[in-house]
């Protein structure tokens, strides 16, 4: 799912940080209540970018004079871009596939493993091998019946864990329910493992002084944003809204590592508004409309919205627009930095997992 404090690819063990690869960074820019949470977050409803569609059992519940008492200042906060960054991102990664082919004559390959026909898993799956083409990757797929046995899917996976051409698996999220979910992922190699979800890696990932082969797309694309503007996680107070195993829990394990100090709010959490009123960074990866009000945000906080939401609207002809977990309209008269939903998180999980099929190449061939 970064540079300077925290190797972006987690790959090595150096103690000095490195970037995604070698890349110039850019400086784009210049400067209610919740009355309950009634379920833990499995993982966020992101259907532009998440690896895992699953609608968020999140409830709240905001009073009109809660959202009527925000001030009508205008908007401070810059925006963080996170479709310019995506972009800077596959162009980075579309010159280092040249450059690995001209040296070796090796060209990275992805494989997607999709079971059933979910038409959202399907556009996912459609977006990711588009993104693939645009940099030089090759894609590889197996579409598998909704009904076919978790022995087929891991036959799938082996044989992709044995083809030399393939240098990145992902099993495309969420499985029929018949299957085993951690079964599955732990079928695929940790040295293909390009979503960061096979035990090791997230184990890994949460140990002091290990580094992971790959990190989750998503949260590994929260932490390169902040990088990319030159925000600073060091020594920072950062919180983190919602603990899945997708975004959340890595989320927060990335700050760690790069030396905040994290807290974590969810579905148990009291007056989780006071815990996050003293955060420097916030990631809000709760999968519920609004929920982060601009009364929730300390003055020149960093928000980073990873929720994308369907809330109704009679004027869109889709009759649904989507939005984040963070009010946008109220938060960016507190924040100082903030992502959009969409056009924030979201186009850059898709470029981190083109740079994780990279960098998995790149490692299986030595190549530097």
């Amino acid at each position: 799912m970064a540079p300077t404090l925290l190797s972006p690819d987690c790959s090595t063990s150096a103690t000095t940080a490195r970037h995604l690869i070698p890349l110039t960074r850019k400086l784009l820019c210049p400067t209610t209540r919740l009355v309950s949470f009634e379920r833990s977050l499995s993982s966020p409803w992101t259907p532009s970018l998440c690896l895992s569609p699953s609608v968020s059992k999140y409830r709240t519940a905001v009073s009109a004079a809660d959202s009527s008492s925000m001030t009508t200042t205008a908007t401070t906060a810059n925006i963080i871009d996170g479709k310019l960054i995506s972009k800077q991102i596959k162009d980075e990664v579309s010159a280092e596939v040249v450059r690995l082919k001209e040296a070796t004559g090796v060209v990275p390959g992805l494989a997607v493993i999709l079971v059933g026909s979910r038409k959202d898993s399907q556009t996912y799956v459609r977006n990711k091998k588009k993104a693939c083409e645009a940099v030089g990757i090759k894609s590889y797929e197996a579409n598998l019946p909704e009904d076919c046995t978790e022995a087929e899917v891991l036959r799938h996976i082996e044989e992709f864990n044995k083809d030399p051409e393939v240098h990145g698996i992902l099993v495309q999220l969420p499985l029929p329910r018949h299957m085993n979910e951690e079964r599955i992922l732990t079928g695929v190699s940790i040295q293909k493992d390009v979503d960061g979800f096979h035990p090791l890696n997230i184990g890994r990932l949460a140990m002091q002084g290990r580094d992971p082969l790959f990190v989750p797309c998503t949260p590994k694309g929260c932490i390169e944003l902040l990088h990319r503007y030159n925000i600073d996680i060091k020594e920072k107070r950062a919180v983190v809204i919602g603990r899945s195993n997708i975004v959340g829990m890595p989320a927060a394990l990335l700050l760690q590592k790069a030396n905040a100090t994290v807290s974590m709010v969810h579905s148990y959490t009291k007056f989780p508004e006071e815990i996050t009123r003293q955060a420097d960074i916030v990631i809000s990866a709760a999968g519920v409309a609004n929920l982060v009000r601009g009364d929730w945000l300390k003055p020149g906080a960093v928000v980073i919205d990873v929720g994308i939401n369907p809330v109704d609207d009679a004027d869109n002809p889709r009759g649904y627009r989507l939005v984040g977990d963070v009010n946008f309209e109220e938060a960016s008269k507190v924040a100082s930095y903030i992502t959009p939903v969409p056009g924030g998180v979201g186009p850059m999980t898709i470029a981190m997992l083109l740079s994780n099929t990279l960098l998995s190449a790149q490692r299986i061939h030595n190549f530097k």
